[in-house]
């Protein structure tokens, strides 16, 4: 927590620095990347970078963290932190890089706030930097000691899913062990494209944890590497992968109820969790529930319906905006016909749109927001709205 005084200052200056903070993060990357291009280049998401959808992430985050040291001082930051630490791990973030952050990030809220930045103000706010800093150093390292770095791993089969979605098996091509992973989770995945920047993106693995193969299911979108795996990655060809990170994980064990809601490419943790209940032989109820653009669209719809089928107390609902059939509504997702006990657990995956749709009307069910878990793909701007 903040000590007394920097809590006060922090406090008093909040404002100014919430409306300042969107310039803040905006100049502190064109500053740490004009010292480091190396970051753009191998590690940072250069299409995040020019839609600004990274400076809009940090931005929320700093601000939602400062906040919350403020509002619930007692509160530990662990559980706030942890999706930026799963995420930051799967990059291969290491502890030193915070002392660059800090560097830059400190000459930026000089230089755009000026004179008001006081050595009293510059102490507070410092301190809450390390407070978030030494948290997510201490959780990534808990990470690392349980995962490891990355390895190489060989593309063994590639399925065309649907026009625009495409799954590729991998082993690893040391022939070593395939650690385990926990549903829902996703690995990062390194290339290197043809103007030589090595990019690194996030992808979450689609198969059924226990295998002993890695498998992603990728969407072609207007993004480098999606689009390099789509156009130029074969059976026999490379890739740098991961251990699995990612806290939307199933609870192991119990009987509550569950709700699975996906729309898009976000069915893809979807079908990992629904194949591992369907293993385990989960005996509560599951609802399952997915909106796409088409019948056409929806990717692993197979094996969504087969590991629902396989389940003991289930239910399947499919929404498309076009061209319904075979059961499935026309329209957008709306649980408004679907029975929902409030003692459901439930996890969400696809756009912020959908995904702040079905958590309203999962509230209005009476859901307890605390139970209502989601992933997003990409810069988590959750908070930045």
């Amino acid at each position: 927590m903040l000590s007394p005084s920097s809590a006060a200052t922090v406090r008093a200056t909040l404002p100014a620095v919430g409306a300042a903070i969107g310039e803040i993060t905006e100049r502190f990357y064109a500053r740490l990347f004009a010292a480091h291009p190396e970051l753009l280049r191998n590690l940072f998401n250069r299409g995040n970078q020019a839609s600004g959808a990274q400076q809009q992430a940090l931005a929320a985050s700093i601000a939602a963290f400062a906040t919350m040291l403020l509002e619930h001082p007692d509160r530990h930051p662990d559980a706030m932190l942890g999706r930026i630490a799963h995420k930051h791990a799967s990059l291969g973030i290491a502890p030193e890089q915070y002392d660059l952050v800090h560097e830059h990030l400190f000459a930026a809220i000089a230089e755009v706030l000026g004179d008001a930045v006081t050595p009293e103000v510059a102490a507070a706010w410092d301190e809450v930097y390390w407070l978030l800093a030494r948290t997510l150093i201490g959780l990534e390292r808990g990470l690392y000691e349980e995962g490891g770095g990355t390895r190489q791993w060989e593309v063994v089969e590639r399925v065309p899913e649907t026009a625009d979605v495409v799954t590729l098996r991998l082993r690893p091509v040391d022939g070593g062990p395939v650690s385990g992973f926990r549903a829902g989770q996703y690995v990062s995945v390194g290339v290197d494209l043809p103007d030589g920047a090595h990019q690194i993106r996030q992808y979450s693995l689609s198969g059924a944890p226990g295998a002993g193969l890695r498998q992603i299911s990728v969407k072609r979108i207007e993004g480098e590497v999606s689009g390099f795996l789509h156009a130029r990655v074969r059976i026999g060809d490379r890739l740098a992968l991961s251990e699995p990170y990612g806290d939307l994980v199933l609870d192991p064990g119990g009987s509550r109820p569950l709700l699975l809601a996906s729309a898009g490419i976000g069915v893809t943790p979807m079908v990992a969790m629904l194949a591992s209940l369907a293993a385990d032989g989960h005996p509560g109820p599951v609802t399952v529930v997915h909106g796409d653009r088409s019948l056409a669209d929806h990717a692993l719809r197979a094996d969504h319906e087969l590991y629902t089928g396989k389940l003991a107390d289930s239910a399947c609902h499919f929404f498309y905006e076009r061209d319904a059939s075979d059961g499935a509504r026309t329209g957008l997702v709306d649980l408004a016909g679907i029975p929902v006990p409030s003692a459901t657990r439930a996890y969400l995956c696809g756009p912020l749109p959908f995904m702040r749709a079905v958590r309203a009307q999962l509230i209005e069910k009476g859901v307890a927001p605390a139970d209502i878990h989601y992933e997003v793909f990409g810069p988590d701007l959750w908070l930045a709205s």
